[in-house]
């Protein structure tokens, strides 16, 4: 994973990685912020300078991720209402649909410092 000129440094643990993708740290360092702004990214580490697109598309596999975590939340979620507290689907459709909206705009930084961890694991 090393798209500039420092020196190598030992490869953190898997547990260390999700560690600093949840603090949304730079998965190499662990110092560096991942995020200037909501949704703006640096385009390197300011720390370890680690590019972190690497190339065009990069993060599709975070979309996946958080594609993934918003539809184990909205299942666990409707059943639990609709099941839990008896809602008919039609008390559901509104906040559920609202759900689908705002969850995954809440889990878009994590999902791609995930997505950073992951691969910084692999390569």
């Amino acid at each position: 994973m090393s798209d500039d000129d420092s020196p190598p440094q030992p490869r953190p643990s898997l547990e260390t990685l999700i560690g600093r993708a949840l603090r949304l740290r730079c998965p190499r360092c662990g110092e560096g912020k991942l995020f200037k702004g909501w949704f703006t990214m640096p385009e390197r580490c300011s720390e370890c300078r680690l590019k972190y697109e690497r190339a065009s598309g990069y993060f599709l596999g975070a979309a996946y991720i958080n594609y993934g975590l918003t539809a184990v939340m909205l299942t666990v979620t409707y059943f639990s209402l609709r099941f839990g507290f008896h809602l008919s689907n039609r008390q559901l459709a509104a906040p559920l649909a609202g759900f689908c909206i705002i969850v995954p705009l809440m889990l878009f930084r994590f999902a791609r410092a995930l997505w950073l961890a992951i691969d910084c694991h692999i390569d």
